[in-house]
């Protein structure tokens, strides 16, 4: 009788892993609809990161190109101190963004993309640290002031 539970057992077992083992090589673990839709994830996100990465750049320029302005009256130093508030502003949002990238970046995923990324946000802290310096420190000081003075006899 014993033998008999032992035959089923062994044809129950013997079922199962038929049944797995054609599963199987039916239908693979790497499925490359699967494979495909991550790699349009990743290829959407660095699309994403470049074009979020290219507007920073572009914000950048045109704080440097304010940094040239010359003679401001008081409203437009007004102006200029809420563009260097939302910068250090967006700035925060940014590197929050970036810090939330760590794991893409442990697994070399979008390497070069965020890394670009990063350097885009520390122009951007340049960028208007510069302008703060040009129009609201350096005036302050009157090495500067009279060296400005000079060059621009020149």
């Amino acid at each position: 009788m014993e033998c008999l539970s032992h035959n089923s057992e062994i044809v129950n077992t013997f079922s199962n892993i038929r049944s797995f083992s054609y599963q199987e090589k039916k239908t693979p673990l790497i499925d490359e609809k699967r494979v495909n839709s991550i790699l349009d994830a990743i290829l959407d996100f660095k699309n994403s990161l470049k074009e979020k990465t290219n507007k920073i750049y572009n914000i950048n320029e045109k704080i440097e190109k304010i940094t040239w302005f010359n003679e401001l009256d008081e409203e437009s130093l007004m102006l200029l101190n809420d563009l260097i508030s939302s910068a250090k502003d967006l700035r925060t949002s940014l590197i929050r963004q970036f810090i939330s990238m760590n794991s893409l970046r442990r697994k070399g995923i979008a390497k070069e993309e965020i890394k670009d990324f990063k350097n885009s946000i520390d122009e951007l802290k340049e960028s208007y640290e510069d302008l703060e310096s040009v129009f609201f420190f350096l005036p302050e000081m009157p090495d500067f002031v009279e060296t400005t003075s000079k060059l621009s006899l020149v």
